[in-house]
């Protein structure tokens, strides 16, 4: 099979989809291929994500990573330029800096971040691929997963980046069940000794998680009391980033 064919059957098989999710045999009846070639279709469009399985034996639907670059195509209304201003205001209303991720692979790419007006700042975590595990807006999007999705990344060695970071399957699981009943993950010292973060999931308008914003800081600032005007406690700031993620309208 040549390439430019490749392409034209994996656009195929994507537009087959746009209806909304189907599984391999009704996929391989609408675009006239066989199911063998539908599925390696695919497995391959899975592993870049842009499809994603619905459920184990559940059937295959555009993924995070296709949704991202359609709402490129429409000048302004990038997840980037929706979220902007609401990281805007999140900051001014918690006086830390706040940030902007999405799912790409088993790790997360942060896309944006704004930081506050203090003498002691974050580094800039822009451009940075983080392993999902490791960080709060990973964590939600674990949370986001199908068990048998979340038992697939847990089956990987996890890998340790401070002696907090969580590494046993076990713990994962746990803090996913706690990001799944609160709707929001928080981490202290468990990417960087010092820093501190709270996640919450940004939902298209089918409710799947797209993306995350998240507030972070010194651990100190953040697990410290402080002036009424800038929520310290790890539950209000939690309120506050999951109100905010709500207010992020996408396509």
């Amino acid at each position: 099979m040549s390439t430019v064919q490749s392409i034209d059957r994996a656009f195929a098989v994507l537009r087959a989809l746009l209806p909304g999710a189907a599984g391999v045999t009704e996929i391989a009846d609408r675009v006239q291929l066989p199911k063998s070639t539908v599925s390696r279709l695919l497995s391959t469009l899975e592993e870049l994500g842009a499809v994603e399985q619905v459920s184990a034996g559940g059937g295959y639907r555009i993924g995070a990573g296709l949704a991202e670059l359609g709402a490129a195509a429409r000048p302004g209304r990038t997840l980037v330029g929706a979220a902007r201003p609401v990281l805007v205001e999140l900051s001014r209303t918690t006086g830390e800096s706040t940030g902007l991720s999405v799912p790409d692979g088993a790790e997360m790419l942060y896309l944006d971040q704004v930081n506050p007006d203090h003498e002691l700042q974050v580094r800039d975590w822009t451009g940075t691929r983080i392993p999902m595990h490791a960080v709060p807006s990973g964590q939600v999007a674990l949370a986001a997963m199908t068990d048998d999705r979340l038992e697939t990344y847990l089956a990987a060695p996890l890998a340790a980046f401070t002696p907090h970071t969580l590494t046993d399957p076990d713990a994962v699981r746990t803090r996913i069940a706690e990001v799944r009943t609160q709707g929001y993950a928080l981490a202290v010292d468990e990417f960087a000794v010092g820093l501190s973060s709270i996640a919450a999931g940004i939902r298209d308008h089918t409710g799947r998680v797209v993306g995350a914003i998240h507030v972070y800081g010194p651990t100190y600032r953040l697990h410290t009391e402080r002036d009424s005007s800038q929520p310290a406690q790890p539950a209000e700031l939690g309120r506050l980033v999951v109100e905010a993620a709500g207010r992020i309208e996408l396509p």
